[in-house]
């Protein structure tokens, strides 16, 4: 008999929203290979290929950006490096906003490419109805939707007037009714959010939202102290940044002084 212990099953959009209610969920973004190898490893349960590359990792100020091709491209990199985690990939804006046929094209693309599930920005009822039609899982996002942050105003927090958190909880049960699985609550002060996911059969991720959430999710370069800013929601859990920058510099101070290669490095 094998003294092994056997592999974790694959996560699926059923496994992630029945942990609801009993254990929490972990969500980490990865955009390439290397990301998605640690996080899979380290034991998250979804690996978002989120279009927050447009920031991280393209250097753009939106998500605006970001195409199609390029999340496609994205998710079959950490497909390749997912062996556990449930892959969700973002729908990009303007891939699904046209119409429903279109939003079920950039899906199906998007699960080509590797993903599990897909995730959309907003009130999409009719397109997460058609993309679940096809056999797709989808994760919606509310609250702050960074896609819209044009017509929000900025990046703000969601939900801080009695008006507006009805609007969100009538968002909230139209997306259950239209068949979601999860839904990402982003910047919604921690009551409001507590309430929605009491109110939800949803797995419920929050970014910014508190920890009445089902599950959190973080960015995985805001996590390790790779990207230089210091946001409110996001911890980081390490400076590796700083010992990459340090690494290279030290690199540079031995090429120019001849120090480096050494003997033990040459053939």
């Amino acid at each position: 008999m094998s003294s092994q212990t056997p592999a974790s099953p694959r996560m699926t959009a059923n496994r992630v929203q029945s942990k609801k209610g009993k254990e929490k969920i972990v969500c980490l973004t990865a955009y390439d290979y290397f990301s998605a190898t640690f996080a899979d490893a380290a034991g998250v349960d979804v690996i978002l290929v989120g279009d927050s590359l447009g920031n991280v990792i393209q250097g753009h100020s939106s998500t605006l950006p970001v195409t199609l091709d390029q999340m496609v491209y994205h998710t079959e990199i950490v497909a390749r490096a997912a062996k556990r985690a449930l892959v969700v990939a973002d729908m990009p804006f303007g891939s699904y906003q046209v119409s429903t046929s279109q939003a079920v094209d950039s899906a199906i693309q998007l699960m080509r490419a590797g993903a599990g599930a897909v995730k959309l920005e907003g009130p999409y009822y009719s397109e997460v109805q058609a993309i679940l039609k096809a056999g797709i899982p989808v994760m919606a996002h509310i609250g702050m939707t960074p896609q819209s942050v044009h017509a929000l105003g900025g990046f703000k927090v969601q939900g801080k007037t009695e008006s507006d958190g009805e609007r969100l909880l009538l968002e909230l049960r139209a997306l259950q009714e239209s068949g979601a699985f999860a839904v990402v609550l982003e910047l919604i002060p921690s009551e409001l959010s507590e309430r929605l996911t009491r109110e939800t059969l949803m797995a419920t991720i929050g970014i910014g939202a508190g920890v009445g959430c089902d599950g959190q999710i973080q960015v995985f370069h805001d996590l390790l102290g790779i990207t230089p800013h210091h946001l409110k929601h996001a911890k980081r859990y390490g400076e590796i940044g700083q010992a990459m920058q340090d690494a290279i510099a030290a690199y540079v101070g031995e090429v120019k002084s001849a120090s480096f290669p050494t003997k033990d490095n040459s053939f």
